[in-house]
Order: structure tokens, then C-alpha cells, then sequence
């Protein structure tokens, strides 16, 4: 069983531990695939994934959006300790630009 139009971010990492590749979802944290191949641990985390969302709207639960249909305001907040926070604005004062701006800089490179 698969999903249609499966727009979920999935992610493939090799897992020591297991000695085997480690599918994950990133809107079902609590899920996760073992396999030999990192095809094969995509193929099986959409699979459990499918069958999750089967399930979950078996008991009526609501089913995440994927991440990617998400809408998002480009602003968040974080809370630093004040002396991060003056050094932080130190820095963008000497660079001529705002701290939001300096920051946003920061977080892309």
C-alpha cells in the first residue's frame, strides 16, 4: 500500500547501531523502516507511513500535513542569553545592518 500524492519528507541515514539503513518521516517521528538498501528503507517507511494514516483515520485521529503544504510567516522567535544577544547586535551595528538582517545571514550560510 502506498499514498497518493505522498508529499511527506522522508529522509534515508545509514544506521551503525542497526547495521542497516534507517528510513524516517519527519511528520511521524514516532516511524521508522530497517532495510539493506536505502531503497528499500524508503519503500518501507511510505509503506508504514500508508498504513499509519489507514489507521489513524480508522479511529478518527487527524493526519499531519506534510511539511512541504505547511504555510510559514518567516518569523519565528528564539530566546539567547543576553550576552549572545549583545554580541549579536554588536556585530550587525558594526556591519551596518540590522540584527534581524545580520541574523537571517547567519542561518544561511
Amino acid at each position: 500500500m502506498t499514498l497518493k500524492n505522498d508529499r511527506y519528507a522522508y529522509r534515508v541515514i545509514w544506521s551503525a547501531n542497526d547495521d542497516e539503513y534507517l528510513g524516517l518521516c519527519a511528520e511521524f517521528p514516532s516511524l521508522s523502516w530497517l532495510a539493506g538498501t536505502p531503497e528499500a528503507a524508503l519503500k518501507g517507511i511510505r509503506r508504514v507511513v500508508a498504513e499509519g494514516i489507514k489507521i489513524m483515520e480508522a479511529d478518527g485521529e487527524s493526519i499531519p500535513v506534510p511539511l512541504s503544504n505547511r504555510k510559514y510567516s518567516g518569523k519565528f522567535s528564539v530566546r539567547i542569553p543576553p550576552e549572545i544577544h549583545r554580541h549579536l547586535a554588536i556585530q550587525a551595528a558594526e556591519e551596518g545592518v540590522s540584527l534581524n538582517r545580520f541574523i537571517s545571514a547567519k542561518l544561511t550560510r
